[in-house]
């Protein structure tokens, strides 16, 4: 993270000092990140924007009641992660498979492939935890051990969700490629 507005440390100094003014950079700083990785797991632009929203709603409830050295403790990627991994679970729960649907996103921050249509089928033949696992570690960035934490999965079974669902991408475009 290179400048003031995406620096943790530099964020955490401001939420520990004014609330809401750190508030504005974390939200600046991980917003299209979290809007982005929801976007790839539910491949739906509006449930996307909604659990980008309720992700920092419930953020910034839980920040009002913590104090400075939890603050200090506090790994905002996995944090928000985790709120905003919990978010899509619950929708899931509340939708019927047929409700996903795929939706174009215009004007979104998150640089789509050329070939996005490609990518949202191609990671929709995924298993749930192997997406998960694969956009939190290719799309978001996460650590291995940040993915273990925000999936409160083992670490040896996060490496091999994504093993498995990056093998599984290479088995589809290989395919895809004779097909061509």
């Amino acid at each position: 993270m290179s400048d003031d507005t995406t620096d943790e440390p530099s964020i955490k100094r401001e939420l520990r000092s004014d609330l809401d003014r750190g508030f504005s950079k974390l939200v600046r700083a991980y917003q299209p990140g979290i809007h982005a990785g929801a976007y790839r797991l539910t491949r739906n632009a509006d449930e996307a924007a909604d659990i980008a929203q309720e992700t920092f709603v419930r953020a910034y409830g839980a920040l009002s009641t913590y104090d400075r050295e939890r603050i200090d403790a506090m790994r905002l990627a996995s944090w928000l992660w985790t709120i905003a991994l919990n978010e899509c679970r619950n929708r899931w729960r509340r939708q019927s498979p047929q409700a996903v649907a795929e939706v174009d996103l215009p004007g979104h921050v998150d640089p789509e492939p050329a070939d996005g249509d490609a990518w949202r089928r191609r990671l929709a033949e995924l298993t749930d935890t192997q997406r998960t696992a694969v956009v939190l570690r290719y799309v978001v960035d996460l650590s291995v051990n940040d993915i273990a934490e925000v999936t409160e999965r083992p670490e040896a079974t996060v490496r091999s969700d994504i093993a498995r669902g990056l093998d599984r991408l290479r088995r589809t475009i290989a395919a895809e490629e004779q097909r061509a």
